[in-house]
C-alpha cells in the first residue's frame, strides 16, 4: 500500500499491486486494474518510487 495526496490535499492509501497505469496529463493520474482512476499531486516518478519502496519492504520481509 502507498500513500498519495489528492489534489485537494487529502491523503489516500492505494494498493500498489493494483496499479495498471500512471500518467502525467499534466496532473498525475493513477489507473487501477479495476478501471478506477485517481488524480494525485505526486509526480509520476514519485509514485514509481513509492511503489519501488513498498515492494522492497515486502520482499525484504521474505528474504530475512
Amino acid at each position: 500500500m502507498i500513500e498519495v495526496t489528492r489534489l485537494k490535499g487529502t491523503k489516500i492509501i492505494i494498493n500498489a499491486e493494483l496499479i495498471e497505469i500512471i500518467e502525467e496529463t499534466p496532473d498525475t493520474v493513477i489507473t487501477l486494474t479495476s478501471g478506477k482512476k485517481y488524480i494525485v499531486s505526486e509526480t509520476k516518478q514519485d509514485v514509481v518510487n513509492l511503489v519501488i519502496s513498498y515492494k522492497r519492504k515486502i520482499y525484504a520481509a521474505y528474504t530475512a
